[in-house]
């Protein structure tokens, strides 16, 4: 009976662990080899070059594998060379974690049925710097995060380590991240506590093997908060003195600890103005303290604070008279956009402003804007459209892409950061789809010049299958999905009209009079009798005067402004002519019920898509889409029966009636935790 029992066990749990189909193994399902195979050769050692090596002889399928240590120039630092022959393929790389990323890519590649036949590829990343922020709290819970609770258990390390932090190191190792901020930028001062350190060093030290080093978002006011002085002036010798002693406890517990993500006053956080001092006489304080040991500042730019000027001009305004006054080892964080992570900005006129400063991306995988974890949006091609965005700060071609990855301003090191969409969720992300959002951080932080469908077509492979009734279909809906939420959300350049503190649902009557006018969507949409859109051109705030010749003069004037940002750019009559020779009314009207016809469509792509699915994930999916279905009527409705009273407009005939009261949409209130 023993026996017969034992075999059960091995017939219920193998088939489960290895074609678990929650989600839980990402894009890494890699085939199994039933025996372990010996097949990898290499002629270096180390922990890093072990987990290469086991993840190959486990799961590689092919010919014999060399992993070589070779002389590479410096800059090739992560790179790898890959050459096939018939009998065996070499992995040539100037460090162990080179190799680490090769035989990733490798794997990826047998996953995608590639052909590796006299097969030749060179890679190297595009930025030094690949990093993932976590705005994950000390309590557990996650700001803005729609997949559970935070992956760290503080209250178990570092006594107890989960499994899960390996496999996280894994998945994004497998892609090429190399970098993770812990903790949110809203940061406790706790964080910095002895006690804490110790529970960083155990994560840190499950990480390192895989090359990922560990970032702390820190609190300006920790040495007045932990160390009890009287303030925590960057100028205070004391002060100095309790972050150089930080500094100092830090890398003896990790050596290779990265350094120091900063949010300084923005949104009521504690920062150097506190003191009369400026963003930079902040930042070089810390960078200070972090440089005998080479470390880094990621100073925030993401700065506003109450004002009557337009809110998307201010981190340009408050940063530009900085430049060439941050230390080289401090690098500027820049939002894609001039106000927040919307569906759709045009890109932060900060990129390549300031000419002696180095900059740095920051997008939002986690969708805080764009339907938390139900919504099907697949981001690549929002990060595509930011990268390739050409500044002209140094002439046509000065691309973002160009700005940040040292092509156009060398720099001491270059990097990209994406917030997190990552918690305790068996699928990690909350959505199945949304896992493609982190995977495709991983792939353009890599290589930017990669297109957003050839990363939907590597993901969708990996993650689901290769047939070509299945990546066709579903690799149309998910290039398709971003500007399906714009149609939807807010077409035209309109922005930030969502609901109050959750930010998921649609309210544009909202007026939070007794608050900060800029937390107000009336404040971005300035609906009127006359028209709608936030005038940013010499006659409203100017902010068009942010970006460089020629794009200010083409986004000042109407008839040269993208009709994607006219509302953003332009305070628009209703009754002004577009290019196709609707009015803006129409053109609204028709923008939102677009949007809720492409939901609809996807709702009938995927229905087809049983066949080649499995039914866990086919069902989860099925149902995430009837509530992105619903909750694009919402906002059509919402927005063109409130926007209607201003108008004074019928919605054309030929759109479908709207099937809500604009009284009812009104009284709608969800509490802050909602996401479902």
């Amino acid at each position: 009976m023993q026996n017969f029992r034992h075999y059960i066990f091995l017939f219920i749990i193998i088939p489960l662990f290895t074609f678990a189909e929650d989600g839980s193994q990402l894009w890494l399902r890699y085939p199994v080899n039933q025996k372990l195979r010996s097949i990898v050769n290499s002629n270096s050692k180390s922990p890093t070059l072990e987990i290469a090596k086991k993840e190959l002889n486990k799961h590689w399928s092919g010919q014999p594998i060399d992993l070589k240590i070779d002389k590479f120039p410096d800059s090739f630092k992560d790179g790898y060379k890959i050459i096939s022959t018939p009998k065996k393929i070499t992995v040539l790389a100037k460090t162990d974690l080179g190799l680490l990323y090769g035989s990733y890519n490798l794997l990826n590649l047998q996953q995608q049925k590639a052909n590796l036949t006299n097969f030749n590829l060179v890679e190297k990343p595009s930025f030094d710097v690949r990093i993932l922020n976590h705005w994950d709290n000390l309590d557990g819970s996650i700001e803005r995060g729609y997949a559970g609770h935070s992956l760290w258990k503080w209250e178990d390390l570092p006594n107890i380590i989960s499994p899960k932090y390996e496999e996280y190191a894994r998945a994004n190792a497998s892609i090429g991240i190399n970098a993770t901020v812990l903790n949110n930028v809203n940061a406790s001062p706790n964080m910095l506590r002895g006690d804490y350190l110790k529970k960083v060093k155990i994560l840190a030290d499950v990480f390192r093997p895989y090359g990922i080093k560990v970032y702390l978002s820190v609190n300006f006011s920790s040495p007045k908060v932990l160390g009890n002085l009287k303030d925590s002036d960057p100028f205070n010798k004391d002060v100095q003195k309790w972050w150089k002693d930080k500094a100092s406890e830090i890398y003896k517990l990790i050596p290779d600890f990265g350094g120091f993500l900063v949010k300084a006053n923005s949104e009521g956080e504690p920062g150097p103005q506190d003191y009369g001092r400026t963003h930079a006489d902040g930042a070089n304080m810390m960078a200070d303290v972090l440089k005998p040991y080479g470390g880094i500042v990621m100073w925030r730019a993401f700065v506003y604070s109450p004002s009557s000027d337009d809110r998307a001009k201010q981190a340009y305004l408050e940063f530009t008279p900085l430049d060439g006054k941050f230390r080289d080892n401090i690098i500027i964080q820049i939002k894609n956009g001039p106000v927040d992570f919307q569906p759709r900005e045009p890109f932060h006129p900060l990129f390549g402003a300031m000419k002696n400063t180095s900059q740095m991306v920051e997008f939002q995988l986690t969708q805080e804007y764009l339907g938390h974890s139900n919504h099907l949006v697949y981001l690549a091609p929002l990060f595509k459209e930011n990268l390739d965005s050409d500044t002209y700060s140094d002439g046509k071609g000065s691309t973002i892409a160009k700005i940040t990855d040292g092509t156009l301003r060398p720099a001491k090191f270059t990097a990209i950061s994406a917030v997190a969409n990552i918690g305790e969720d068996t699928n990690w992300t909350g959505h199945h789809f949304a896992q493609s959002n982190w995977y495709a951080f991983g792939r353009l932080a890599w290589n930017h010049n990669l297109s957003s469908e050839q990363i939907a077509d590597e993901w969708i492979k990996m993650t689901f299958t290769d047939d070509k009734k299945f990546v066709n279909p579903v690799k149309d809906m998910m290039l398709t999905s971003r500007e399906t939420a714009v149609d939807y959300m807010m077409p035209l350049g309109l922005h930030h009209i969502f609901a109050g503190m959750h930010h998921y649902g649609p309210e544009p009557w909202g007026d939070y009079k007794g608050t900060r006018a800029d937390w107000s969507p009336v404040y971005y949409h300035r609906a009127d009798a006359e028209g709608l859109g936030f005038d940013r051109t010499k006659t409203g705030s100017d902010a068009v005067s942010e970006y460089f010749p020629p794009l200010n003069e083409m986004y000042g004037n109407i008839k040269t402004t993208p009709e994607n940002l006219i509302l953003w750019f332009h305070h628009v009559p209703w009754d002004y002519k577009m290019k196709d020779g609707k009015t803006m009314w129409e053109a609204l009207c028709y923008k939102y019920d677009l949007g809720v016809h492409e939901v609809r469509d996807y709702q009938k792509v995927w229905g087809k898509m049983q066949p080649y699915v499995d039914n866990e994930r086919f069902t989860d999916v099925q149902s995430k889409l009837k509530i992105q279905s619903k909750d694009a009527v919402w906002w059509k409705d919402a927005c063109l029966l409130y926007f209607q009273t201003f108008s004074k407009r019928p919605i054309p005939d030929d759109i479908e009636r709207p099937v809500n009261e604009l009284e009812d949409l009104k009284k709608i209130k969800l509490p802050m935790g909602h996401h479902n």
